[in-house]
C-alpha cells in the first residue's frame, strides 16, 4: 500500500469533510466567471468535484496517483484514471488541483507539475489551485490528532520544519479473528511561497486569495492563465 493509499483508506476519519464542502464551493464559483465546457481535476481523490462540475453540464476527467481512489471513481461512473498529469490526453478549458495537492510536491516536482499542467490547457485556459500558507503549516497543520470510529483508529502526527511537514498516519483496522492490523506511513508536504509560481514559464498568475478554511489566513487560492 502506498502511502497515498493509506491516506485514502484513513480519510473518512479526519473530520475534513466540511472543509471539502467549503473547498468545492469556492472553486466552482470562481469557475463561474470562465466559459468551462471541459475540466481536468488533478488529485481527484474519490470525485466529489467532478460530480458537481458534471451536473452543471462540465465535461470531467479526473486522475489521482492513489489507485483506491481511482477505483472508487470508476465504479460510479466517473472518467479517471492512475497516471500522471503529464500522461493525460487532450487539451481542457480548466484544470483544478483542490485541497493543497501542489504542497505534495518538492520544488522540482513542482515546476514540472505546472509545465504539464499548462500543456494540458487550451489556449484560454484557467488552472486554480490552493496552497497552505506558511500559517497554515506552523501553526494549523502542525500537531497531533487521533480518531475512532467503529472498528477502526487513527493518529496523526505531523512535525513541520525548514519549511516541510512530515505527517505520519498510524491507523488500526481490526480483523474478523479480533486482531487490529497496523498500517503506518509518513507523507510529507512542502510550503512554497507565492514568488516562485509569479515566475512559471508558461502559467501567468492572474489572481491570489488567501482565505480561512480552518483557521484565519490558512489557505491561498491561486488562479493561472496560459502565456501566450
Amino acid at each position: 500500500m502506498t502511502n497515498l493509499d493509506l491516506y485514502a483508506k484513513a480519510e473518512h476519519l479526519l473530520g475534513i469533510e466540511e472543509a471539502t464542502e467549503a473547498l468545492y464551493n469556492l472553486y466552482r464559483s470562481e469557475l463561474d466567471d470562465y466559459n468551462v465546457k471541459t475540466l481536468l481535476d488533478v488529485g481527484c481523490g474519490r470525485g466529489g468535484f467532478m460530480r458537481r462540475m458534471i451536473s452543471d453540464g462540465v465535461t470531467c476527467k479526473g486522475v489521482d496517483l492513489s489507485q483506491v481512489m481511482v477505483d472508487e471513481c470508476k465504479e460510479i461512473g466517473l472518467d479517471a484514471e492512475c497516471i500522471d498529469v503529464s500522461e493525460v490526453e487532450g487539451k481542457y478549458d480548466a484544470v483544478v488541483a483542490i485541497f493543497d495537492v501542489l504542497n505534495f510536491m518538492d520544488k522540482e516536482g513542482l515546476l514540472k507539475f505546472m509545465e504539464a499542467v499548462a500543456s494540458k490547457l487550451n489556449d484560454e485556459g484557467v488552472f486554480i489551485a490552493d496552497i497552505n500558507t506558511l500559517y497554515g503549516f506552523s501553526d494549523v497543520a502542525e500537531g497531533t490528532m487521533s480518531n475512532e470510529e467503529d472498528d477502526e483508529f487513527l493518529i496523526v502526527d505531523a512535525v513541520f520544519e525548514n519549511d516541510e511537514l512530515h505527517t505520519k498516519f498510524t491507523l488500526f483496522e481490526k480483523e474478523s479473528d479480533g486482531r487490529y492490523k497496523k498500517y503506518q506511513d509518513t507523507i510529507v508536504q512542502y510550503f512554497h511561497k507565492i514568488q516562485l509560481f509569479q515566475k512559471i514559464p508558461s502559467l501567468k498568475l492572474v489572481d491570489k486569495q488567501t482565505f480561512s478554511l480552518y483557521d484565519e489566513h490558512d489557505k491561498t487560492l491561486l488562479i493561472f492563465k496560459k502565456r501566450d
